[in-house]
């Protein structure tokens, strides 16, 4: 069977041409890099049965990180080559095609986004470009489908030059810009009001307050979601599965099985939260608790992606992200995690090297709250002050960046530079992000639920043999000496494990001051990621950077917890 792939720079709307020539069902995204492994489909194209792959994208044939690597490999698959260039931005584009065409297999250029070049003053002499490049050349808008159809048919044209000389990188420059000159002109074009945003958005000046009443107004959103789905589905949907939950309790009766698969009964009925059974929390964590807020987020996200507003956040933020040893690609967990810190760590994989994933991971589970876990902040400290309120996310703001600046002279590899274009600002298709949003949520649930009910299993079985409760003794001397609050306090911490918020609800009847508060507040925050967490960092990092990262987490919360104890109690 014949393979055609398909090759091209980020953000150019490759996996939608692969989507219009399948039918397959890809996630798309107008931001660079959410196509970090490849895809593959089959078509049948002019009455010939012949499998396509949408290859990452890549820049340059010679890769600086593991999508390119990807990338080219997949080129070594192929019998066709449909190069895909944004026809916005040509000169960048014919590089990678230049180094296309020295493969010397056949190959046909699709001119996507040719409705954004025409909005944008740009003129493309397609018939001038098909004879410099000796390649059948056809435009296309791959949003629409416009030009699919001419391409499919003009397969049979695609060839491999029979002039064809290897250059050198400065010659390759040199013969785009004589291309772009011949075939390509550019008409003046008053600025318009998004081109004025797209401006205003970049600019550290204004993009900076823009940014945060983005940040501000998606946190919002997602939790108005998130919430109101947990209170109208999620809630009455477990309500009804108790019942049955308790008949299968009663059927089993007392025993190791009963502990696995329900687990603890407590005050007479099942507790979601902490009885640990797989049938009980092992459900219950993903699904009424995680899913909620993923749907909101992901939903924001898609909105954010498709507009073109997510690559000037990253743009606007690599300044202080490369500080940290990552780059601006680094926002992407940062904001899915003040939603759900699950997402946020399976995110982290965008990143391109090892020391940047493990920052970025460690960093998300250390200092970054989720929706849930600051609102009960907010709920718990907010009858002290709300300056109590403010001190918790100051401290975790200022642990984020001092323990990343940390970490990025301590952690060795490289953090490569962001190289990113900006792609113009879309209105966002409806059908499109409700399509992108209901893959994201199926892949979700088919990659991050195994792992969370190995994390529950696991859990479920230390408490059963007592491991916990002798944790929770040995320790207890230690918080009262260290942090000043009281040893049952090492409940709280180890609840945590499972559910943030609820550990820090079960701090109230602990009758501690403002101070003991937002210590152990801070601590729990800091301290260790929630199971659900935990178990996708392991699938991320591998369970030996998993476990460096949790003593990070821990060392960190104890010297933080430390310090604020001497400043606030003495």
């Amino acid at each position: 069977m014949k393979r055609i792939v398909l090759m091209g720079n980020p953000n150019i709307g490759k996996s939608v041409v692969f989507s219009r020539l399948t039918g397959a069902e890809v996630i798309t995204s107008n931001y660079p890099g959410t196509t970090v492994d490849f895809s593959r489909g089959r078509a049948c194209l002019e009455d010939e049965r012949v499998e396509i792959i949408d290859a990452p994208g890549t820049y340059s044939l010679q890769p600086t990180n593991r999508a390119e690597e990807v990338a080219v490999e997949m080129l070594r698959w192929a019998d066709l080559i449909i190069n895909v260039v944004d026809a916005t931005n040509l000169e960048r584009n014919l590089f990678l095609t230049l180094e296309l065409l020295e493969e010397r297999k056949p190959m046909i250029l699709a001119l996507n986004m040719w409705d954004e070049a025409e909005r944008s003053g740009i003129e493309i002499d397609k018939k001038a470009l098909e004879e410099h490049l000796d390649l059948p050349v056809v435009s296309t808008i791959a949003l629409t489908g416009e030009g699919i159809k001419e391409l499919v048919e003009k397969l049979h044209e695609a060839r491999t030059p029979a002039d064809l000389k290897a250059l050198s990188e400065e010659e390759k420059w040199i013969d785009i810009g004589w291309i772009s000159k011949e075939v390509q002109k550019v008409s003046h074009r008053h600025p318009g009001l998004a081109d004025r945003l797209s401006e205003a958005t970049i600019k550290p000046f204004t993009g900076t307050p823009i940014a945060l009443m983005v940040i501000f107004s998606t946190f919002w959103t997602v939790r108005l979601i998130g919430e109101g789905l947990i209170a109208h589905l999620f809630e009455p949907l477990f309500e009804l599965y108790r019942p049955l939950a308790m008949k299968m309790s009663a059927a089993l009766g007392p025993g190791m099985l009963h502990d696995l698969l329900i687990g603890k009964i407590i005050d007479g009925n099942i507790d979601y939260v902490q009885s640990m059974g797989l049938l009980t929390t092992g459900i219950y964590v993903p699904l009424g608790m995680v899913l909620p807020y993923i749907v909101g987020f992901y939903l924001a996200l898609s909105l954010l992606e498709d507009s073109g507003y997510l690559p000037r956040l990253a743009t606007l933020s690599d300044n202080l992200f490369h500080r940290l040893g990552m780059h601006g690609h680094a926002i992407v967990p940062l904001f899915l995690g003040l939603g759900c810190n699950v997402p946020g760590a399976l995110s982290t994989r965008n990143l391109e090297t090892r020391k940047q994933r493990f920052i970025a991971a460690t960093l998300l589970g250390l200092a970054v709250p989720c929706t849930a876990k600051s609102a009960m902040i907010f709920g718990v400290l907010g009858s002290y002050g709300q300056g109590y309120v403010f001190l918790v996310f100051a401290a975790l703001a200022m642990v984020y960046v001092a323990a990343g600046l940390v970490l990025n002279k301590a952690v060795r590899g490289e953090s490569p530079e962001i190289f990113l274009e900006i792609p113009p600002y879309r209105r966002p298709g409806f059908l499109t992000i409700l399509k992108k949003t209901w893959m994201r949520i199926r892949w979700f649930l088919a990659e991050a639920i195994p792992f969370l009910f190995l994390g529950v299993l696991l859990v479920n079985v230390l408490y059963t043999v007592g491991f916990m409760e002798w944790i929770a003794r040995i320790f207890s001397p230690f918080f009262e000496w260290w942090l000043a609050i009281p040893g049952e306090a090492v409940v709280a911490l180890l609840v945590g494990f499972f559910r943030k918020d609820l550990a820090v609800g079960m701090l109230l009847p602990l009758g501690l001051n403002a101070g003991q508060m937002v210590v152990a507040t801070t601590v729990l925050s800091l301290y260790f990621p929630c199971v659900a967490t935990f178990a996708v960092l392991v699938k991320e990092l591998g369970m030996r950077d998993t476990l460096k990262s949790a003593a990070v987490m821990a060392v960190t919360a104890l010297l933080v917890g430390g310090a604020m104890r001497m400043a606030l109690i003495g």
